[in-house]
């Protein structure tokens, strides 16, 4: 079922996503050679609850998960995709490419967002990944308007990771979000033109495109997260946003 949410809600998904947005800004800027991965979780945790928010993914267990999520934060490095776990013995290194994801409650309400970052100087096959990856997000949100569909969407981002030479991670997807972490309908990242669910006034999405220089093959990890199964390097970007008359609303 697909939640639709009034003008207020998504005026406030839009102040809780605007903390949401400083909060990785802030963690971006810290992240250095040399951390722990845990550092990044600890820090997010405490900027959470000094903007009077809770984090969404703490404990949280989606339906396709085998168990909860251990942390407020995941830390995926390299060649893990999503849901990677900011351990205490693992550091961040020179090179590493590194996507931060975080949810946050606030005022009752979900967002959700994902950043790639270059910890120190990262090869430039990889600069090229972490823009066009945020090019096919933008293209997204530029499509995210009333009467178009969820195909019009997952088109534009295999377009253009595709044409820049790269692949699309296709088992892993986006979802709607606000009342709850993951909602109804899932946004693909492939998909065609005019196909799937059209976008109505209300519904408010995490768009998030995910690609890798390798096959686009995936493997789970014990501990639930998500690898390339070639051991490439993936990235990925999400942003919350709400269906608009002429694009996307960005909420985060």
């Amino acid at each position: 079922m697909i939640f639709l949410k009034t003008e207020k809600e998504i005026e406030t998904l839009k102040e809780g996503g605007s903390k949401l947005a400083w909060i990785l800004k802030t963690l971006k800027a810290e992240a250095k050679a040399g951390q722990p991965l845990s550092y990044l979780d600890e820090r997010a945790y405490t900027l959470i609850k000094e903007i009077g928010a809770e984090p969404a993914f703490l404990n949280y267990q989606p339906s396709f998960a085998l168990k909860p999520f251990p942390n407020s934060l995941c830390v995926s490095v390299n060649e893990t995709i999503v849901h990677g776990i900011p351990y205490k013995n693992v550091f961040l290194k020179n090179g590493d490419v590194v996507s931060l994801d975080l949810g946050i409650k606030y005022k009752g309400l979900y967002t959700d967002m994902a950043i790639t970052i270059g910890i120190g100087k990262i090869q430039k096959e990889y600069k090229k990944m972490i823009k066009v990856c945020q090019i096919a997000l933008k293209r997204a949100i530029q499509v995210a308007k009333v009467n178009n569909t969820l195909g019009d969407i997952g088109y534009e981002i295999t377009r253009i990771i595709e044409d820049n030479g790269f692949k699309v991670i296709k088992e892993l997807v986006g979802h709607g979000v606000g009342y709850y972490p993951h909602e109804d309908p899932y946004v693909c990242n492939f998909g065609e033109k005019g196909e799937g669910e059209v976008l109505k006034k209300g519904m408010v999405l995490a768009i998030e495109p995910m690609l890798t220089n390798g096959s686009g093959e995936i493997e789970e990890n014990p501990d639930g997260s998500f690898r390339t199964k070639d051991k490439a390097v993936a990235v990925h970007f999400e942003k919350t946003i709400a269906v608009g008359d002429k694009a996307g609303m960005i909420l985060t």
